[in-house]
C-alpha cells in the first residue's frame, strides 16, 4: 500500500528531532473548532490487506515488509504513521461503495474502530475526452488514430502505472508474452526513472521485437490519453496493475481484465476482481511474483480470445460496469458524505465556543 493512499489527516513530522506524541488534545480541538471530524481516506481493500497480511502471497508480504520497519524523514515508518493517523481520526472515509465490495464493507468498521462512511468510487465522465460534434487533442493522438484501423474489441490495452516501473527482464517477459498471446495489443510502457528512451521504447524491449510485432500492437513511452483509449470501441481487454483508478477506469466501459499487481493494495484489489469473474490474474512464482512469458500469453488469450472463458470475464466486467457507471448512485453516496459532515459539524455547535476558548487558552 502506497502512502498516497494514507490521505486526509494524515500526520507530519519535522525531518528532525522526536516524532509527535501518539495521541493530541490540540490536533482533535483544531477540528472541533473547524467542526469537522479528523479523517482517514483509505481504499477498503488495503484496510483488509493490513489486518490479514497473513493471507497475501509470500512475495506481497516482504514487499510490505518495509513498511513495517523502514523509518523516514518524519522518524516514523509507514505503519507507524497509519497508526498515529487512525488515533488522531474520529472518522474513516471510503472511496469505494456497498455495491462494489459487499463482502468486505462489514469488515471495515470493527477493523478501524471507528464510524466508517463511504465516499463512492469517484468515477471520472465516461466521455473518454471526446467532445461530441468535434475534435480535441486526445481523439487526435496517435494511439487514437491506431486505434481507428482497428477492428471492434480486438485490442488488449496495456498500461501498469507510472510509480513502480518493472524491472527490464520483466518487461521482455510481457513483451514476448504480448507476442504469444497473438492479439492486438496498445502497450503504454512506462519509462524507468530519468533513462533516456526512444518514443517507441525500443531499447526497452527484446532484440527483434519490433519488427516481429509490426502490425500486431504499437508501444509507445510517451504520454497516452487513457480515457480516450479504454472509450474506444477497438479496446475489448485492459491488462492493468490493479491500481484502484486503473480498475475503475477501466470497469467504467466494461473492460474484462488481464491482472498484473505489482505492489500495496494493488494485489489485494486483482484478487476481489478475480472472485467477482471481472479478469484473471496472470500466473506469478509464489516466491519472488515474478512472471513468464506463457504465463502473459496464457491470461491474454483466456480474456481476449472469444470463447467460454472471454464470454465469462464479460459478463463479470459488465456487472461491475453497472456499479461504476450509475452516476446517480455514485453522485447520492457523495451527498451522503457531505450530510454526514453537516451532522457532525451540528452536533458540535453546541460546545463550539468552549472548546474555541479552551484552544486559544492553548497558543
Amino acid at each position: 500500500m502506497r502512502a498516497r493512499g494514507l490521505t486526509g489527516s494524515s500526520p507530519t513530522a519535522s525531518t528532525t528531532g522526536s516524532p509527535p506524541p501518539p495521541s493530541s488534545t490540540r490536533f482533535g480541538s483544531r477540528c472541533s473548532i473547524n467542526q469537522v471530524p479528523c479523517a482517514m481516506l483509505l481504499p477498503t481493500a488495503a484496510v483488509i490487506a493490513i489486518a490479514r497480511a497473513e493471507t497475501r502471497p509470500r512475495y506481497e508480504q516482504e514487499d510490505m515488509a518495509p513498511m513495517y520497519g523502514d523509518q523516514g524523514a518524519s522518524g516514523m515508518s509507514l505503519s507507524q504513521r497509519w497508526l498515529l493517523t487512525k488515533e488522531r481520526s474520529a472518522l474513516g472515509v471510503i472511496r469505494s461503495c456497498v455495491e462494489w465490495e459487499p463482502e468486505s464493507f462489514p469488515l471495515v468498521q470493527p477493523l478501524l474502530g471507528m464510524p466508517v462512511v463511504p465516499l463512492g468510487l469517484l468515477p471520472p465522465s465516461p466521455d473518454g475526452g471526446r467532445r461530441a460534434g468535434g475534435t480535441n487533442e486526445s481523439s487526435e493522438h496517435a494511439t487514437v488514430r491506431w486505434l481507428d484501423a482497428q477492428s471492434p474489441g480486438s485490442v488488449v490495452y496495456v498500461a501498469l502505472g507510472s510509480e513502480v516501473p518493472l524491472p527490464l527482464e520483466q518487461v521482455h517477459e510481457l513483451a514476448l508474452g504480448l507476442e504469444l498471446a497473438g492479439t492486438r495489443f496498445l502497450w503504454a510502457l512506462r519509462k524507468p526513472s530519468g533513462a533516456a528512451v526512444l518514443d517507441d521504447g525500443a531499447d526497452m524491449l527484446p532484440p527483434g521485437f519490433q519488427e516481429r510485432a509490426r502490425g500486431q500492437g504499437l508501444v509507445t513511452t510517451g504520454w497516452v490519453p487513457q480515457m480516450s483509449i479504454l472509450a474506444h470501441p477497438a479496446v475489448g481487454g485492459f491488462l492493468t496493475h490493479c491500481g484502484q483508478n486503473s480498475l475503475i477506469e477501466g470497469l467504467l466501459f466494461g473492460h474484462p481484465l488481464v491482472m498484473l499487481p505489482i505492489f500495496g493494495d494493488q494485489g489485494p484489489n486483482a484478487r476481489q476482481m478475480e472472485a467477482k469473474m471481472a479478469g484473471l490474474q496472470v500466473a506469478r512464482d509464489e516466491s519472488d511474483g515474478s512472471f513468464d512469458r506463457h504465463g502473459i500469453a496464457s491470461a491474454v488469450r483466456d480474456v481476449m480470445v472469444d470463447g467460454e472463458a472471454r464470454r465469462r470475464f464479460v459478463a463479470g466486467a459488465a456487472k461491475m460496469q453497472e456499479v461504476v457507471a450509475n452516476s446517480e448512485r455514485q453522485e447520492r453516496y457523495i451527498d451522503e458524505f457531505v450530510q454526514h459532515l453537516r451532522s457532525h459539524g451540528a452536533a458540535i455547535a453546541t460546545d463550539g465556543k468552549a472548546t474555541t476558548a479552551a484552544l486559544l487558552r492553548e497558543q
